[in-house]
């Protein structure tokens, strides 16, 4: 068997056993480096090292120490009881709230299963209350957390512009996030009214008491406020009794707000962080600064000024996500110094159908993260592409961007943390048949979302 075949099926069971192990996927790429470095390439582990990502470690670590910082201070649930109270009552408006809430807090940094564990159990409260068809909720959450994640700023979006910029391929930022903000939307959209959507327009307002809104409210942060210490990468089930306590009237204990009207109230600090993550934004479009520097500066800036709110921020830091991307990332830049890519690449480019071979790619990436980790994905298979796409035989930017959406939207799947939180936070007597419609629905995606994404931006180019 040549080294080749060994170092890609090394690459295989890393996804395999920490699917069905709990064991973090980064740390088992590392030992794998370093092992098939030493026993199969005949390296040594500080050139095996020379590939761990350094502006990648940057970015992740920057931008959820920012988000942490953002959590501590209030600011995020001040954006989720502005959401909330925006809708007034309407109720056919609640499920597109959650998932714009969802999509604003993974646009400015959060990792996807933090954003549906602070705001999963807020939905599914709604969703009891207003008699909303659980799928249609937890769809709409999951959607949102994946439409906002690909921003500049996201951490899905700095994951895959850091890889493709780092292997030299052609790169838009903005087509990226417009194209999977646009796919996860449409699946919003489908969901909606296959779930209930036009019921619940004709049932128009729920709820016109001021007094019970301003309730409701309150108890969302608290939910909101409780979840976000359900640890994502543990047991649903934590999730489940922190959100019961916060729709039953329990008091949550952590963080500024409390469920308190001045914990929730937009004060100096909240002002600031708003202004620090718009011009975190605008800075990485429009002058193109690096992301993890700039997200890095904001953070300080904000510590320094506001100092007690940054306490036990570093140790929010998603470091859970970073050693997974660096193990991931190292692992196939041993495959790449040592020609393995390349060799992949060029088999690929014979296949003598590129259309098809591309396809291949996305589904290949929609079946794995369907089970497996999405920013594991993101960071192994598009340079395992590269060889392949420099063959010019299909738009680099439209495969990325196809590769993204197939990866991604599939979250849904209960059998990946976003869907797995979803269920946990359904009503008990409903959690067996939420878990089934998201198993049919998130199959479904895992075949139709890398089709539609393939015909829609890799074919056009390559015609």
């Amino acid at each position: 068997m040549s080294a080749e075949v060994i170092a890609l099926a090394v690459l295989a069971l890393v996804f395999l056993i920490a699917t069905v192990r709990s064991v973090n996927m980064g740390a088992l790429a590392l030992v794998a480096a370093a092992v098939v470095g030493t026993m199969v390439y005949n390296v040594e582990v500080k050139d095996v090292l020379t590939g761990f990502p350094g502006s990648l470690f940057v970015i992740l670590v920057g931008v959820t120490y920012l988000f942490a910082l953002a959590k501590n201070n209030g600011t995020v649930d001040w954006i989720v009881n502005a959401a909330v109270h925006a809708v007034r009552g309407r109720v056919a408006l609640v499920p597109w709230v959650m998932f714009a809430v969802c999509a604003l807090i993974t646009a400015i940094g959060a990792v996807s299963p933090a954003a549906v564990a602070i705001v999963a159990p807020i939905a599914m409260g709604f969703a009891a209350r207003y008699k909303i068809h659980p799928m249609l909720m937890g769809m709409m959450v999951v959607q949102g957390a994946t439409a906002g994640s690909f921003s500049p700023i996201g951490i899905f979006g700095a994951i895959t512009n850091g890889v493709v910029e780092g292997n030299n391929l052609p790169s838009n930022r903005l087509v990226l996030f417009i194209a999977t903000f646009v796919a996860a939307a449409l699946i919003a959209v489908v969901t909606f009214f296959a779930f209930g959507g036009r019921e619940l327009i004709q049932r128009g307002r729920a709820v016109s008491d001021e007094r019970e809104l301003d309730r409701l409210e309150s108890e969302a942060v608290a939910v909101s406020v409780a979840a976000t210490h359900a640890r994502v990468t543990g047991t649903p089930e934590a999730a489940i009794e922190r959100g019961k306590q916060g729709r039953s009237g329990g008091v949550a204990t952590a963080g500024p707000a409390d469920g308190d009207a001045e914990g929730i109230r937009l004060n100096a600090e909240k002002a600031l962080t708003l202004v620090g993550l718009a011009a975190l934004a605008v800075g990485a479009l429009a002058f193109n600064l690096d992301v993890g520097f700039t997200a890095l500066a904001v953070a300080v800036a904000l510590t320094l000024v506001f100092p007690a709110s940054a306490r036990g921020a570093v140790d929010k830091i998603s470091w859970g996500t970073v050693l997974l991307i660096g193990g991931i990332v190292t692992y196939v830049a041993l495959l790449e110094e040592q020609g393995t890519v390349q060799w992949l690449g060029d088999g690929v480019a014979k296949v003598g159908a590129p259309l098809v071979a591309a396809l291949l790619i996305c589904l290949i990436g929609a079946v794995v993260s369907a089970f497996a980790s999405t920013t594991g994905i993101l960071g192994a298979l598009i340079p395992l592409a590269v060889p392949f796409l420099l063959t010019d035989q299909v738009s680099a930017v439209g495969l990325v961007a196809a590769l993204a959406i197939s990866s991604s939207v599939v979250d849904a799947s209960p059998f990946s943390t976003n869907g797995a939180l979803v269920v946990a936070n359904a009503e008990a007597d409903q959690r067996d048949m939420t878990f089934r419609r998201l198993m049919q629905w998130g199959m479904s995606i895992v075949v139709i979302a890398p089709l539609v994404a393939w015909a829609v931006l890799v074919v056009p180019e390559s015609l």
